[in-house]
Protein backbone atom coordinates (compact mmCIF):
# COMPACT_ATOMS: atom_id res chain seq x y z
CA UNK A 1 0.00 0.00 0.00
CA UNK A 2 1.48 3.63 -1.26
CA UNK A 3 0.61 6.18 1.74
CA UNK A 4 1.15 9.68 1.31
CA UNK A 5 -0.04 13.51 2.54
CA UNK A 6 -2.48 15.02 0.38
CA UNK A 7 -5.00 18.37 1.00
CA UNK A 8 -7.81 16.37 0.28
CA UNK A 9 -11.64 18.26 -1.53
CA UNK A 10 -14.85 17.04 -0.64
CA UNK A 11 -17.75 18.59 -2.06
CA UNK A 12 -21.43 17.48 -2.19
CA UNK A 13 -24.68 19.50 -3.44
CA UNK A 14 -26.98 20.39 0.22
CA UNK A 15 -30.68 19.32 -0.68
CA UNK A 16 -29.42 17.39 -3.67
CA UNK A 17 -32.48 14.17 -3.35
CA UNK A 18 -35.26 16.97 -2.68
CA UNK A 19 -33.90 18.83 -5.91
CA UNK A 20 -34.21 15.47 -7.49
CA UNK A 21 -37.36 14.41 -6.52
CA UNK A 22 -39.07 17.92 -7.52
CA UNK A 23 -37.46 17.62 -11.25
CA UNK A 24 -35.25 15.10 -11.88
CA UNK A 25 -34.06 15.78 -15.71
CA UNK A 26 -33.49 19.95 -14.91
CA UNK A 27 -31.51 18.76 -11.88
CA UNK A 28 -29.32 16.71 -13.58
CA UNK A 29 -29.02 18.56 -16.52
CA UNK A 30 -27.32 21.61 -13.98
CA UNK A 31 -25.69 19.11 -12.23
CA UNK A 32 -23.77 17.98 -15.58
CA UNK A 33 -23.34 21.64 -16.32
CA UNK A 34 -22.35 22.46 -12.33
CA UNK A 35 -19.97 19.66 -12.44
CA UNK A 36 -18.05 20.86 -15.60
CA UNK A 37 -17.10 23.99 -13.53
CA UNK A 38 -16.19 22.39 -10.60
CA UNK A 39 -13.69 19.78 -12.60
CA UNK A 40 -12.21 22.53 -14.68
CA UNK A 41 -11.32 24.74 -11.44
CA UNK A 42 -10.52 21.34 -9.68
CA UNK A 43 -7.83 20.82 -12.92
CA UNK A 44 -6.95 24.54 -13.31
CA UNK A 45 -5.50 24.50 -9.58
CA UNK A 46 -3.33 21.12 -9.77
CA UNK A 47 -6.12 19.15 -8.46
CA UNK A 48 -7.33 15.61 -9.36
CA UNK A 49 -10.89 13.77 -9.12
CA UNK A 50 -10.02 10.76 -7.81
CA UNK A 51 -13.82 9.62 -6.66
CA UNK A 52 -17.17 10.49 -7.54
CA UNK A 53 -21.02 9.24 -6.32
CA UNK A 54 -24.22 11.39 -7.83
CA UNK A 55 -23.43 14.87 -6.82
CA UNK A 56 -20.40 14.03 -4.68
CA UNK A 57 -16.89 14.90 -5.63
CA UNK A 58 -13.71 13.57 -4.23
CA UNK A 59 -10.47 15.28 -5.16
CA UNK A 60 -6.57 15.67 -3.98
CA UNK A 61 -4.42 18.55 -4.21
CA UNK A 62 -0.72 18.76 -3.53
CA UNK A 63 -1.46 21.94 -1.13
CA UNK A 64 -4.05 23.34 0.74
CA UNK A 65 -3.77 27.18 -0.28
CA UNK A 66 -4.23 25.90 -3.69
CA UNK A 67 -7.36 23.51 -2.61
CA UNK A 68 -9.13 26.58 -0.76
CA UNK A 69 -8.43 28.85 -3.39
CA UNK A 70 -10.11 25.82 -5.44
CA UNK A 71 -13.15 25.90 -3.55
CA UNK A 72 -13.66 29.72 -3.28
CA UNK A 73 -13.44 30.25 -7.07
CA UNK A 74 -16.54 27.12 -7.37
CA UNK A 75 -18.66 28.85 -4.47
CA UNK A 76 -18.27 32.04 -6.13
CA UNK A 77 -18.85 30.98 -9.56
CA UNK A 78 -21.52 28.74 -8.63
CA UNK A 79 -23.10 30.83 -6.51
CA UNK A 80 -23.30 33.46 -9.62
CA UNK A 81 -24.82 30.42 -11.83
CA UNK A 82 -27.72 29.96 -9.07
CA UNK A 83 -28.80 33.63 -9.52
CA UNK A 84 -30.65 32.93 -12.55
CA UNK A 85 -32.62 30.51 -10.46
CA UNK A 86 -35.29 30.98 -7.62
CA UNK A 87 -33.52 30.27 -3.96
CA UNK A 88 -36.03 26.76 -3.84
CA UNK A 89 -33.84 25.31 -7.24
CA UNK A 90 -30.56 26.67 -6.28
CA UNK A 91 -27.98 23.81 -6.11
CA UNK A 92 -25.04 25.03 -3.51
CA UNK A 93 -22.19 22.93 -2.94
CA UNK A 94 -21.25 22.15 1.16
CA UNK A 95 -16.93 21.93 0.82
CA UNK A 96 -14.29 20.56 3.31
CA UNK A 97 -10.79 20.26 3.26
CA UNK A 98 -8.61 18.28 5.37
CA UNK A 99 -4.67 17.78 4.97
CA UNK A 100 -3.65 13.67 6.11
CA UNK A 101 -2.24 10.91 5.29
CA UNK A 102 -3.92 8.52 2.66
CA UNK A 103 -3.41 5.22 1.25
CA UNK A 104 -3.77 5.47 -2.96
CA UNK A 105 -4.96 1.90 -4.12
CA UNK A 106 -5.41 2.14 -7.70
CA UNK A 107 -6.34 5.54 -8.49
CA UNK A 108 -8.74 6.13 -5.22
CA UNK A 109 -7.34 7.31 -2.10
CA UNK A 110 -8.74 5.74 1.03
CA UNK A 111 -7.83 6.75 4.95
CA UNK A 112 -8.60 8.91 7.77
CA UNK A 113 -7.46 12.03 5.69
CA UNK A 114 -10.33 11.40 3.19
CA UNK A 115 -12.74 10.66 6.25
CA UNK A 116 -12.78 13.32 7.92
CA UNK A 117 -12.77 15.75 4.80
CA UNK A 118 -15.90 14.45 4.28
CA UNK A 119 -16.94 15.20 7.69
CA UNK A 120 -15.77 18.97 7.37
CA UNK A 121 -18.36 18.89 3.93
CA UNK A 122 -21.06 18.09 6.07
CA UNK A 123 -20.21 20.74 8.79
CA UNK A 124 -20.00 23.47 6.21
CA UNK A 125 -22.73 25.97 5.73
CA UNK A 126 -25.06 25.67 2.74
CA UNK A 127 -22.25 27.49 0.11
CA UNK A 128 -19.85 27.74 2.50
CA UNK A 129 -16.17 25.76 2.99
CA UNK A 130 -15.51 23.58 6.09
CA UNK A 131 -10.93 23.64 6.72
CA UNK A 132 -9.44 21.96 9.61
CA UNK A 133 -8.09 25.30 11.10
CA UNK A 134 -4.68 23.91 12.42
CA UNK A 135 -3.53 23.77 8.76
CA UNK A 136 -4.87 27.58 7.65
CA UNK A 137 -2.81 28.93 10.54
CA UNK A 138 -0.21 30.47 7.86
CA UNK A 139 -2.47 30.32 5.20
CA UNK A 140 -2.73 34.07 2.97
CA UNK A 141 -6.48 33.33 2.89
CA UNK A 142 -8.78 35.29 5.63
CA UNK A 143 -10.46 32.30 7.68
CA UNK A 144 -12.91 33.03 10.41
CA UNK A 145 -13.11 30.25 13.00
CA UNK A 146 -17.05 29.43 13.77
CA UNK A 147 -15.99 27.32 16.60
CA UNK A 148 -13.75 24.36 17.84
CA UNK A 149 -15.65 20.69 16.77
CA UNK A 150 -14.52 17.40 16.40
CA UNK A 151 -14.39 15.53 13.02
CA UNK A 152 -12.92 12.39 14.16
CA UNK A 153 -15.48 9.71 14.77
CA UNK A 154 -15.39 8.43 18.21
Amino acid sequence: MKRKIAAIFAADIAGYSRLVAEDEEETLRRLASYRSVVDDFIARAGGRIFNTAGDAVLAEFPSAVDAVRCAIDIQESLRTRNMAYPPSRHMSFRIGINIGDVIERDGDLLGDGVNIAARLEGLAEVGGICIRARYMSRSPISCRCISPISARRK
